[in-house]
């Protein structure tokens, strides 16, 4: 399985009602551009220990930040140490926004 998925691909598993979808962007980026993709739930980067023992493991998780660098691939590494089928969107909402919400298509 790729690491990560494009935000097309995203858009396919969301009308699908398959994944678990996570905003883990930093409490600072999420409180200064609140808007999120839809349907995802955010949750706190820095304690991703605490908070995955409370996901479900029946269905693929995807995750995204602002640009799909650091902070997603930190996440999918430590989802991935507890077993999660994990994958993050390539570009993070910044691409989301440009190439999965519809614009453009």
């Amino acid at each position: 399985m790729a690491n990560t998925l494009t935000p097309r691909e995203l858009k396919t598993l969301i009308a699908a009602s398959d994944v678990t979808l996570l905003d883990v962007r930093r409490r600072s980026d999420r409180e200064s551009g609140p808007a999120g993709i839809p349907g995802a739930v955010w949750k706190d980067p820095e304690h991703v220990e605490a908070w995955s023992s409370e996901l479900p493991k029946d269905r693929p998780v995807v995750i995204y930040c602002v640009r799909g660098g650091s902070v997603s691939a930190s996440v999918q590494a430590a989802l991935k140490a507890r077993d999660f089928e994990v994958r993050f969107v390539e570009g993070g909402l910044a691409a989301w926004e440009t190439q999965g919400s519809g614009e453009g298509d």
